[in-house]
């Protein structure tokens, strides 16, 4: 009889790799700490799909947004009145293709971004109205928690760096005093 293999783990692993990879029904998952990887592999996906530059426009420089068209007068035949000219708000019928495709990718985007992060940062998205805000609120978070990383550093350094000059004096008559000197001085 054989005995059952543990793959537990490696399957862990594999899933976690296939995850943060993606693949070509599936953007890539942001992962802790990952965020320069996920970027580039996330605008690496989008590149691959069909409307890939509708795509890259959605989340880098916002939505399509419709603008006035003017319609030009027709002037007056035998058989009919004049037209005047109108101004009106662009709708898909009237779009150019490169146009009409930044506008109807805005959704696919915003469903991709939404595929490649965890739960953790689902509740910083959701209120996004556009992939564009989406995309800068991820961005803020991941540089936000690399700040906060450093900043931590920062101060444990410089908390050592006082620990690390406390003195212990003796003055000759057995009593004993603990004194601090702060490696950091202004300059003031």
């Amino acid at each position: 009889m054989t005995t059952p293999i543990a793959t537990s783990t490696t399957d862990s692993q594999m899933h976690n790799n296939i995850m943060a990879a993606g693949s070509r029904d599936r953007p890539p998952m942001l992962a802790t700490g990952r965020y320069a990887q996920w970027r580039s592999r996330f605008l690496r996906y989008i590149d691959t799909r069909p409307n890939g530059d509708a795509l890259r426009k959605c989340i880098l420089t916002g939505p399509y947004t419709p603008t006035m068209v003017t319609t030009p007068a027709v002037p007056a035949t035998e058989d009919s009145p004049e037209i005047p000219a109108k101004t009106s708000v662009e709708t898909v019928l009237n779009m150019t293709p490169e146009n009409k495709a930044h506008y109807e990718s805005e959704k696919e985007a915003i469903h991709l971004i939404l595929t490649g992060i965890g739960d953790e940062i689902y509740s910083t998205v959701d209120a996004c109205q556009t992939a564009q805000e989406m995309w800068e609120a991820i961005e803020r978070l991941q540089q936000g928690e690399s700040l906060n990383i450093q900043d931590v550093k920062t101060n444990l350094f410089w908390d050592l760096g006082i620990l690390v000059n406390v003195h212990f004096s003796h003055d000759g008559r057995d009593n004993c005093s603990l004194t601090t000197q702060d490696s950091y001085q202004d300059d003031d």
